[in-house]
């Protein structure tokens, strides 16, 4: 099938990495075309097969997943990136948005939550697992009301007319990476884990209006 989503998996451990495959193979619109056990690999077969999506653990051996994350981006290889991991800490949550990739869950994810990130990240959708965006939330929420800011809030607005990460950030004129760590603060703050959620949370709230021009 010609639209199926096409999977690189990069997890240092064959175990993993043939669990994720019987898993992901299961899904008619799933193709894993590749594995790779470290960074400098996944990097490579990143540029040379060109997959939808990459699947990432963080820690290996030699390139680390954020640095693997970083040359994919640096080289404009066009693929979508997926962390997947067992750490859940603040600083490889944010590094790894940072460096470019379109989301974050952990390993001990429901597959039903797996295969709705991967759809998500197929379409340059940010995907937070709900545990990761309750610490987003934990860490990035003040002591009284934070609201988002102005152009958080500019950001918000695109998303709800539909735009992907890409055609906001032309339309702001900043970088699809700068877009995507604008979502994670926007989901910390909003307590919500992808775009939908934050686009209903902010109606809700009256951050945004179906109304609005801007």
């Amino acid at each position: 099938m010609a639209d199926r989503i096409r999977l690189l998996l990069v997890d240092d451990h064959p175990v993993v990495r043939e669990g994720l495959r019987g898993m992901l193979s299961g899904q008619p619109d799933f193709l894993v075309v590749g594995e790779a056990d470290d960074g400098n690999e996944g990097v490579t077969l990143a540029g040379q097969l060109q997959p939808d999506v990459v699947l990432m653990d963080l820690r290996m051996p030699g390139l680390d997943g954020v640095g693997a994350i970083r040359q994919i981006v640096e080289r404009g290889i066009p693929t979508h990136v997926l962390v997947l991991t067992t750490y859940d800490s603040d600083a490889d949550i944010v590094r790894s948005i940072e460096a470019g990739a379109t989301g974050y869950l952990l390993k001990d994810a429901p597959r039903q939550e797996l295969f709705r990130a991967v759809r998500a990240a197929a379409k340059g959708e940010s995907a937070l697992a709900p545990t990761v965006a309750s610490r987003l939330l934990g860490r990035m929420r003040a002591p009284a009301e934070e609201q988002l800011s102005e152009r958080e809030v500019e950001v918000l607005q695109l998303v709800a007319k539909g735009n992907s990460n890409r055609l906001v950030g032309r339309a702001l004129h900043i970088s699809e990476a700068t877009v995507k760590t604008h979502l994670v603060h926007i989901f910390g703050k909003l307590g919500v884990s992808d775009r939908t959620s934050a686009v209903t949370a902010a109606l809700e709230r009256g951050i945004l209006r179906l109304d609005s021009s801007q």
